[in-house]
């Protein structure tokens, strides 16, 4: 079944913006091309988790039923209509389109069956992300409460599942927006300019999966590059001995396995490595299996890529970003992930991999995902295509005093967070590093944006960089810089210039932090037809047509090429789409209009990229 029907209803409320306690919502339907495609049965079908694969598993997408109400309030016994999950409340494709404040909550409600579980199964239920505290109930009863609007989380249902009868879930989502303190990226209640519409509730798929008594919760893969191995750790559920086996693949063939191990880490040596980088994406497939007495009991798929990323010095003594032991100028757009239909969820996972095809198709090498984080079919994208990723912290808790002094690079106050506010910001970064840990396309974690909420700028980064040296940090992308005397905190000195290319003075910085130009262009032109809004658009630079926007980027790369013989490392462009009221994207919102020259950007890229 999908969406086409629907449609015509939605022109009703063309160009309209609904306001329920603050909050805004436009309901202008612009479309992707991808929107008729989705399953009103089973949106979103693909397996979820492609770092960890089972062959049993159920979906749980689908039309759930809905209701608002008064943050308090007891469980509903009726609903107020049907909501297409995993699309957040405020878009198009949940089919509800309605905001809700801070004092409200969002129920959500489906039944499911399932086969009576055997006395050696499990039943675990997962969620790819929901937005933000999320209270799960089966059949009437708490199973627990999560925390946290970008990081997976799982519960073990299996004791609450009612043998014999259709299991009632329940889901109970309180999101407060930008009058919380929680880690939000763009979104606000009132959208305007660079900040976006509110997301509420689930956005990522929700799906149940059977696991015996004893299983492999978790698998951390670490590409050791410099000794041709892998170093992977197991999580393991089990009450009695048990031993783990890995075995490797290429291309089908298995190239070595490990002997039964009970340690939970496990060195793959690699017989004559295969290195991953962007023009040659080799992935190693890896079946992991959980050994006891009665033999396997229990068995996962996953896969990993040899590569390192690392800091190392150009003829000139200037530091530069190293990707297997050679210098690599990374360039790439500043990507935001936003949907003009479903918000943070894109319509079909062929949706969500045009937008990676197309900045490879461009010439990009690497892309910076902006305040928000994907789901880990993105990322596994990123790696099958071969490319590299920044990965930005999504923003929170923001109001941080901005000063200008002479001579200072954009310093600014840190933020003074509370006590929750910290605990908040800390518990769910080191959730998103444990979750992405696996995708070797990450190479750059960034904590803070713009100062963006922004604190203990010194010990976080530190505490990121020991939590995960396997990657480089920007500390904090464009703005606030910490130093510790002369060096800036972290590996990266990151500033943000609009619209012309800029950098960090070499002079000063260039032996000691790699310099990046964190964000720059930001050239806007409104395609008719293909906006948010039919006026008032905004860019950084604003054109009128597409051969206007070409000449002038033209003269952005051109004025780009001299910094890198002066130590510049990498750049990102302002940006992949247009996102609501911003029209300086590369694409239009709707993925339908491509507004340069593929062929003759991709390139100018390639000689940019090469040049280093």
């Amino acid at each position: 079944m999908n969406l086409r029907p629907l449609l015509f209803c939605i022109f009703l409320l063309l160009f309209t913006v609904q306001t329920i306690h603050g909050q805004e919502i436009n309901q202008n339907p612009l479309l992707t091309q991808w929107a008729g495609d989705v399953s009103t049965d089973t949106p979103l079908a693909e397996y979820p988790r492609p770092q960890m694969v089972r062959k049993s598993w159920m979906n749980l997408n689908g039309t759930w039923q809905y209701s608002i109400q008064e943050k308090g309030k007891s469980m509903p016994t009726e609903f107020d209509g049907n909501i297409l999950v995993p699309f957040p409340a405020e878009s198009y494709l949940s089919g509800v389109m309605k905001p809700k404040g801070a004092s409200q909550e969002l129920w959500y409600q489906r039944t499911f069956s399932v086969s009576s579980s055997k006395g050696n199964e499990r039943t675990l239920l997962h969620f790819g992300a929901v937005d933000w505290e999320a209270e799960v109930f089966i059949n009437g009863k708490s199973v627990g409460i999560h925390r946290g609007g970008f990081d997976p989380f799982s519960f073990d249902i299996t004791d609450f599942l009612i043998r014999g009868k259709n299991q009632e879930l329940v889901v109970r989502v309180w999101d407060p927006t930008d009058e919380g303190p929680q880690p939000r990226g763009k979104q606000v209640n009132k959208p305007r300019g660079i900040w976006y519409t509110p997301v509420t509730g689930i956005w990522q798929t929700v799906w149940l999966e059977k696991v015996p008594v004893a299983y492999i919760r978790d698998v951390k893969i670490t590409p050791d590059w410099d000794n041709g191995q892998f170093l992977i750790k197991t999580d393991v559920v089990a009450s009695s001995e048990y031993a783990v086996e890995i075995k490797a693949f290429d291309a089908g063939k298995m190239v070595t396995q490990s002997h039964e191990s009970e340690n939970d880490i496990i060195s793959l040596q690699i017989p004559n490595p295969k290195e991953w980088s962007p023009d040659h994406p080799f992935l190693y497939d890896f079946e992991i299996s959980l050994k006891q007495k009665s033999g396997v009991v229990d068995q996962v798929n996953s896969y990993g890529a040899l590569r390192k990323i690392e800091i190392g010095y150009d003829e000139n003594g200037m530091q530069v970003m190293e990707l297997n032991g050679k210098a690599l100028f990374q360039y790439g757009p500043l990507d935001q992930g936003w949907w003009p239909d479903g918000l943070y969820t894109a319509p079909t996972d062929k949706a969500l991999l045009f937008d990676i095809e197309k900045t490879k198709e461009l010439g990009f090498n690497m892309i910076r995902k902006h305040v928000k984080v994907e789901p880990a079919r993105w990322y596994f994208h990123c790696d099958r295509l071969g490319m590299l990723v920044w990965q930005d912290m999504p923003s929170g808790d923001m109001g941080n005093v901005w000063e200008s002094k002479p001579g200072v690079y954009r310093k600014g106050m840190e933020r003074d967070r509370t006590e929750e506010s910290e605990a908040i910001y800390r518990n769910e970064w080191e959730a998103i590093m444990n979750a992405f840990h696996h995708f070797p396309s990450i190479v750059v974690w960034v904590p803070f944006n713009e100062a963006w909420g922004q604190f203990k700028t010194k010990e976080i980064t530190e505490w990121t960089q020991k939590h995960d040296p396997s990657r480089l940090v920007n500390s904090a992308s464009g703005g606030n810089f910490v130093f510790d005397e002369r060096k800036l905190v972290g590996d990266i000195f990151d500033i943000h210039n609009y619209p012309d290319p800029a950098m960090p003075s070499p002079d000063l910085f260039g032996k000691v932090n790699v310099l990046t130009l964190g964000e720059f262009g930001g050239l806007g032109l409104p395609v008719d037809g293909h906006t948010w809004q039919e006026k008032d658009n905004w860019g950084y630079q604003s054109f009128k047509n597409e051969d206007e926007l070409w000449e002038r980027y033209k003269r952005l790369i051109s004025d780009l090429k001299p910094l890198l013989s002066k130590g510049l490392a990498a750049a990102v462009y302002t940006q992949t789409t247009d996102v609501e009221v911003e029209v300086n994207g590369l694409m239009t919102y709707d993925r339908k209009v491509i507004k340069f020259p593929a062929e003759a950007m991709r390139k100018l890229h390639q000689e940019l990229i090469q040049k280093k």
